[in-house]
């Protein structure tokens, strides 16, 4: 008989090629996310410093918090039928995720993404997204249940992260939800967000919780990237629960229930930021499940977020257990 997960994720899935190199040259540039540039020579043949391997991807991303906090997790993706595609089914399984609703593309290979270190952390991604470029909403699970089972609910938690763009897919998901009173937490990507606040606004007013990092709030609200009084007042009280805003190496806002809490950034030498943001929506929404309590979350999410940009790898800092009292205390929030 079927049993319902505490949490569905449902986005990408790839395999993330980490290359750090010295040989990276850094120059400053304002037209940069991080004022930043760097370059190389075409022709030249440069030394890798340091060559991680791992599976990455917004869906499988999530899953490992969700799963790693003890909660029923499945993840809803597309892989190819290649090697590649293997690996990121067997760590799921290796970490306890429910792999029953990853469909296999046998036309695309399985996204993948290389991932430029220099040798100040400053970080530049090539990313071919392959078979998660096309979710197939035709075999999304709720659409093969038997008659008797006339509002099958999946998951209790939908964390949805990047859907390619196609806007019919998160139209099936939501319709979905709202039918079986699913909650949905959502993290939208670019593609997404291009669309604009009026195509999006009617799915973010039906999410529990939204996360973004600067940036992307901005260009979403219609304003600057330092408005973030204008950010909260367009943005900040969409979302049913809580809206979620990452600032780098600021710290983060919650915006819940007209308040605003702001924690500031914990210390640790950042060795990567790749998935950072997905660290630390997932982190937040794993705690708001057990403790519905806004500075908890905060706390939890900005600590599973420092385990990742102080590990290499999107997972591999991803914490095995919740984190305790005393952990919370480390974080300033106010």
């Amino acid at each position: 008989m079927f049993r319902t997960f505490d949490v569905l994720t449902i986005g990408s899935a790839t395999q993330d090629v980490f290359i750090r190199s010295k040989a990276l040259e850094e120059h400053a540039d304002d037209d940069s996310p991080d004022g930043i540039a760097a370059c190389f020579l075409m022709g030249s043949k440069m030394p890798i410093d340091e060559l991680t391997f791992s599976t990455g991807g917004g869906a499988t991303n999530a899953a490992v918090t969700f799963a790693r906090r003890g909660l029923r997790t499945a993840c809803l993706a597309r892989v190819g039928t290649d090697s590649i595609g293997e690996e990121v089914l067997h760590e799921m399984k290796r970490e306890n995720i429910n792999a029953r609703f990853v469909q296999k593309d046998a036309k695309r290979k399985t996204a993948y993404s290389i991932i430029l270190l220099s040798g100040t952390g400053h970080r530049a991604i090539f990313t071919h997204r392959g078979a998660s470029d096309s979710l197939d909403r035709r075999a999304f699970p709720w659409h093969h249940w038997t008659k008797k089972m006339a509002k099958p609910r999946v998951a209790k938690w939908l964390y949805i992260t990047s859907l390619g763009g196609d806007m019919a897919v998160p139209k099936d998901v939501f319709v979905h939800a709202e039918r079986t009173r699913t909650k949905i937490a959502w993290n939208p990507g670019n593609r997404e967000l291009a669309k604009g606040l009026k195509a999006l606004k009617p799915f973010l007013a039906q999410c529990e919780i939204i996360s973004l990092n600067r940036e992307e709030a901005a260009v979403l609200a219609g304003v600057e990237p330092k408005e973030t009084k204008a950010i909260f007042q367009v943005l900040g009280d969409l979302p049913r629960t809580a809206f979620l805003m990452t600032d780098g190496q600021r710290g983060a806002y919650v915006r819940h229930k007209g308040k605003t809490l702001f924690a500031s950034a914990l210390k640790g030498k950042r060795v990567n930021t790749t998935g950072a943001g997905d660290a630390f929506g997932s982190g937040f929404v794993a705690s708001w499940m057990k403790h519905a309590d806004a500075k908890t979350a905060l706390a939890d999410a900005m600590l599973n977020s420092l385990g990742v940009i102080t590990h290499m790898g999107a997972k591999a800092g991803i914490p095995s257990k919740p984190p305790s009292a005393k952990d919370r205390r480390k974080v300033l929030i106010r």
